[in-house]
């Protein structure tokens, strides 16, 4: 582009922004904790399924001393349900470093950002932009869509920052990344794009959706889980802490459905995670039909389950359930 044709694509493409971004919560200050904690809840997750965890999540650590204080379990609990929970254990290991050897001051530049565990390239580009005024560019698979579809084909993984970093908008850069990623996700979208409303139109190289690609086929798994009751609360057991997924969450009892001998389900329902569609069965069982567990075990009614760092599939189950009566934690072993 000309330096007209710049000075043209970034005024057009911030006026839109100003006119017709999302009313989100994250965007109402430029509060770096705020921003830091809805850009790790969104890394892969749709703004739908972050709205509520965001808003319960700052209401328990209102602060970055806050979090940093948390308890591990705490902290895991507040994010069941939006999977990929590594994030929070280092958003967890991050905050820690905030707090106690950075002494509360939050890093202003995306090289420092990135130097604190959990935070990618583009992470602590967003943040450092949003909340600092850096003017650096970001990109994520929103980002690089709009820029395929502006310039044509990327030469490596490296040209789409090169570009990015082209056409952003110094004075303003953290509206102007919030806008190409705003543009990508409501307008410029994988399927069925806006091309006509869309104010790059003119700048634009492409028109229409891209060919889709060949989708690997999804996985199907079928599982059976174990439902008992005591007092009022409910069996619950832990993952081991070397498990490959959600390390040390609380879950259901896992069943062999081929011992079921015929029984029906209390409930059936799905859960999908990456690229597995899971078919869930939850069975009632007696107390005594799980003393097989060779793993820690808890007793937990609604009030503690709640509480706890759930798996989001537990947490989907158990919420299912109707309200019971108040009951007490009591913890075992099961033989």
């Amino acid at each position: 582009m000309t330096p007209a044709q710049l000075r043209s694509f970034r005024g057009t493409l911030l006026r839109w922004y100003d006119q017709h971004r999302r009313d989100l919560p994250w965007r109402r200050d430029r509060d770096p904790y705020r921003v830091w904690v809805s850009e790790i809840m969104l890394q892969q997750t749709r703004v739908a399924a972050v709205l509520d965890h965001y808003q319960r999540f700052l209401l328990r650590f209102p602060t970055v001393q806050s979090l940093a204080n948390a308890r591990e379990a705490s902290v895991l609990a507040l994010w069941s349900g939006l999977g990929y929970y590594h994030r929070a254990r280092r958003m967890h290991q991050a905050a820690k470093v905030i707090a106690r050897e950075l002494g509360g001051r939050f890093p202003q530049t995306a090289e420092a950002w990135s130097a604190l565990p959990g935070i990618g390239r583009y992470t602590a580009a967003a943040i450092a932009s949003i909340s600092f005024s850096q003017p650096v560019a970001v990109v994520d698979g929103n980002v690089e869509r709009v820029l395929q579809r502006l310039f044509g084909p990327e030469r490596d993984r490296e040209t789409p920052w090169l570009r990015a970093a082209g056409l952003l908008d110094r004075q303003r850069p953290g509206d102007f990344n919030q806008a190409m990623m705003e543009l990508g996700a409501t307008v410029c979208t994988p399927r069925a794009p806006q091309c006509l409303p869309c104010p790059l139109n003119g700048f634009c190289k492409s028109s229409g959706a891209d060919v889709p690609g060949v989708q690997a086929a999804r996985k199907r798994k079928e599982v059976s889980y174990a439902l008992a009751w005591k007092d009022a609360s409910v069996l619950l057991v832990r993952r081991p802490a070397n498990s490959r997924l959600m390390a040390g969450m609380w879950e259901l009892p896992a069943i062999d459905s081929s011992s079921l001998n015929g029984n029906r389900p209390l409930m059936r329902l799905r859960h999908s995670i990456t690229d597995t569609d899971y078919h869930v069965a939850v069975f009632a069982f007696e107390p005594k039909q799980l003393s097989h567990c060779s793993t820690e075990t808890r007793w937990a009614a609604r009030k503690q389950w709640e509480q706890l760092a759930l798996t989001g599939l537990t947490r989907k189950i158990l919420r299912r359930l109707p309200p019971e009566s108040k009951g007490r934690i009591m913890e075992s072993t099961c033989h």
